[in-house]
């Protein structure tokens, strides 16, 4: 039987003079904030008490939280469209939306095909089998439009099973925009499908309204900045779009965006309109003002974070603290003899196993090493965990312990341990 190894890597830890770690005040939590709502006893449901404990966190209504900070200033920009705008185009703003939505909200009205990868169990976290925790944003779209709003705005915590590290984590927050065009400015779109739409004055009115709201966006968040667009793929969105800026000496995405494919106008109700829709993710635009060098930091309540934040302005966060990493491998195999031709392990769920035993200790996950037995055909994976906490040193017993959890909830997914 083959050893089990443990590797430890220290480096010297430095510290800045700013204080010790104190926790800050606790901020309230939102009415969602309820675990067991999502912790149900159904066979689909795939939600981890970590994650259930994440939900009405509300980071995006924090005034002086780089997430609220960032919201706040997206909706300042497009108030100010509202006041300045010659259509007279208000967003009406929903930030407190139920987390969770329909198969047919998420999916469905957005014309997501039944097999997409982001339906599955290994990418989405599930109530039931008809309910989950939303993925974007955009599961609100179709239930907004047929109540009749014509522009809005919303904002929320989104989930999504994925792999760990700096700028990975299973709950973000997304903003979604909507805009539909006054509907004489699109008379002469009038019964034009597919093909002549998308070639049409009409829809390239659109485009220019969007790509125009978007950029002036940008200089309302960066300064400003060069940008280029690139055409991208969305099944709601058609034409579709990817925006990058160019900042710190390279060009980032920063959002996706396009004209509501007119087949989800049709299911949302409104098949007399055309418009623009977008989405950005909170967190990268944070990471990147701020300076934010890890996403867990978003989640943390020590006090030395929080302080150096005020609502309304984007300051660079000053690390308080480098904490050395702690490394532990594990290796398995992913199939036994009998099953040599069928491989059914799925990396998220062993993320997800190792987040839901360690939480937010785990700062990466790497896959350092993998082959097939060349006799008996069986697939090996060996993983690099590391382990950082982000405001106090950790002990090699402190992990070892935590890291033998995690075998044994590795082996849980059929996995057999080397």
């Amino acid at each position: 039987m083959a050893t089990f190894s443990l590797r430890v890597t220290k480096a010297a830890a430095t510290f800045s003079t700013l204080s010790k770690p104190t926790a800050a005040p606790q901020a309230p939590l939102g009415k969602y904030a309820v675990p067991s709502r999502y912790l149900q006893p159904h066979p689909s449901n795939n939600i981890t008490p970590h994650i259930a404990s994440l939900v009405g966190r509300d980071l995006h209504l924090r005034p002086s939280h780089p997430i609220g900070i960032i919201r706040s200033k997206i909706q300042e920009y497009f108030a100010s469209l509202s006041s300045n705008s010659s259509d007279n185009t208000t967003y009406k703003i929903f930030d407190a939306e139920d987390p969770i939505v329909t198969a047919q909200q998420c999916f469905d009205d957005l014309l997501i095909p039944p097999d997409h990868p982001g339906r599955a169990p290994s990418d989405t976290y599930y109530v039931t089998d008809r309910s989950l925790l939303r993925t974007h944003t955009s599961a609100h779209q179709s239930q907004h439009l047929r109540s009749g709003v014509d522009a809005f705005l919303c904002c929320g915590d989104v989930y999504r099973r994925d792999e760990i590290d700096a700028t990975h984590y299973p709950a973000f927050h997304q903003m979604e925009g909507v805009k539909l065009m006054s509907a004489e400015s699109m008379i002469g779109a009038d019964g034009l499908k597919e093909e002549q739409w998308l070639h049409s004055p009409e829809c390239q009115l659109i485009e220019a309204d969007l790509k125009a709201t978007l950029e002036g966006l940008m200089d309302h968040l960066f300064g400003p900045t060069e940008k280029r667009w690139n055409d991208d793929f969305f099944p709601f969105t058609q034409p579709s779009y990817e925006l990058e800026i160019y900042h710190n000496d390279e060009w980032m995405e920063v959002l996706g965006c396009g004209v509501i494919h007119e087949q989800v106008l049709h299911l949302s109700n409104r098949s007399d309109r055309r418009g623009w829709a977008f989405g950005l993710g909170l967190e990268r635009l944070a990471m990147i003002l701020f300076k934010i060098p890890d996403i867990r930091l978003f989640w943390t309540e020590d006090e030395r974070f929080h302080r150096q934040f005020k609502e309304g302005k984007i300051v660079e966060f000053q690390p308080y603290s480098k904490f050395p990493p702690v490394f532990k491998d594990i290796a398995f195999w992913t199939n036994d003899e009998s099953t040599t031709n069928q491989d059914d392990f799925v990396e998220n769920d062993f993320f997800d196993v190792v987040r839901s035993t360690a939480g937010d200790l785990v700062e990466k996950i790497e896959l350092i090493d993998s082959f097939t037995h060349p006799k008996t055909g069986r697939s090996s994976r060996c993983y690099r965990i590391s382990y950082r906490s982000m405001d106090r040193n950790l002990t090699n017993e402190e992990i070892d312990g935590l890291q033998f959890k995690v075998r044994d909830e590795t082996a849980t997914l059929g996995c057999e341990l080397r």
